[in-house]
C-alpha cells in the first residue's frame, strides 16, 4: 500500500495535481489529490479504497492520473485510498474491523471521519464516483444515484466499459433490480441507519453520483482498464452537459 500510494503521489506531482495529506490518527493518514485547471466548468469526485480488498480501484485512481486523459476543463478531486489499514491487510474492514462503507452516517472510524471533516469546505460536486469490485458479480455494473434527476449519462459508461468488458445484466444485482447492469436505489437519507459513501455524498455534496463495481473474477488489469474507462466517460459525458 505504501508503494502504491508513493506511485500515486509521484504521478500526480508530475503530472501537476496538488496533494493534501489528512491526518487520520494512529499514525495514519489519507491522501487526497486535486487538480484545478484554468477554465474550469464541471468540479468531480473520485474515491475509492474504501473496502481494502478491492484494489482495481487504487490502481484505477493512479492509471487516471497517469494517463492524463481527463477533461482538459474539469476540476477533480481524488482519494485514493480511503482505507490504507485494510488495503494492507486485504481484508474489507480496517484494522479495527469497521466496514467503512456503512459508517457515513454515524461514523465510528477514524477514516470516515477525517474524509467528512476535509470535505466540509470543498461545496457541490457535478459528479462523484465511488470505484469499488464485487467478487459474486458476472461483469460491470453500477449504482446510480440522482435524487434530483440530473441528466444521467449512465449509457455512456456503459458503452465505453462494454467495448473491453463485459456487462453484468442481471434483472437482480445485491438484492437490488437491475437493467442491463444499472441498479437505481431508493435513496433513503432517514430510514437507512448505515449510510455508505454515496449515500453520504448525494446528501451533502452531489445531487448524481454513480458507484462503480468491476467482476473480481477477471483479470486485475482488465478490472482496471474498465473503471479507467468507466471514470473517464462519465467525466466526459458530465462535462458536455450546459
Amino acid at each position: 500500500m505504501d508503494q502504491l500510494l508513493r506511485d500515486v503521489s509521484a504521478e500526480a506531482k508530475g503530472q501537476g495535481w496538488d496533494e493534501e495529506s489528512l491526518p487520520v490518527g494512529n499514525g495514519i493518514n489519507l491522501s487526497a489529490l486535486h487538480r484545478r485547471p484554468s477554465g474550469v466548468r464541471k468540479r468531480f469526485f473520485v474515491s475509492t479504497g474504501v473496502h481494502g480488498d478491492e484494489p482495481a480501484g487504487p490502481l484505477a485512481a493512479r492509471a487516471l492520473i497517469k494517463d492524463d486523459r481527463l477533461p482538459a476543463d474539469a476540476e477533480c478531486w481524488v482519494l485514493p485510498c480511503i482505507n490504507p489499514t485494510g488495503f494492507a491487510l486485504n481484508q474489507r474492514e480496517n484494522q479495527e474491523g469497521i466496514d467503512l462503507n456503512r459508517d457515513y452516517r454515524n461514523p465510528r472510524s477514524l477514516e470516515v471521519q477525517a474524509q467528512i471533516r476535509w470535505l466540509q469546505d470543498k461545496g457541490a460536486f457535478d459528479c462523484a464516483v465511488c470505484l469499488h469490485e464485487d467478487w459474486e458479480a458476472k461483469g460491470f455494473y453500477m449504482y446510480a444515484v440522482n435524487p434530483d434527476k440530473m441528466p444521467c449519462v449512465s449509457s455512456s459508461i456503459l458503452e465505453s466499459v462494454e467495448r473491453a468488458f463485459p456487462i453484468d445484466r442481471s434483472e437482480e444485482i445485491e438484492g437490488f433490480p437491475a437493467v442491463n447492469g444499472i441498479i437505481h436505489p431508493l435513496v433513503d437519507f432517514e430510514g437507512r441507519q448505515e449510510w455508505p459513501e454515496s449515500l453520504y455524498l448525494a446528501k451533502h455534496h452531489a445531487a448524481l453520483g454513480y458507484t462503480l463495481e468491476t467482476s473480481s473474477d477477471f483479470p486485475l488489469n482488465a478490472r482496471v482498464s474498465a473503471l479507467v474507462e468507466a471514470v473517464i466517460a462519465m467525466m466526459t459525458a458530465v462535462s458536455s452537459v450546459e
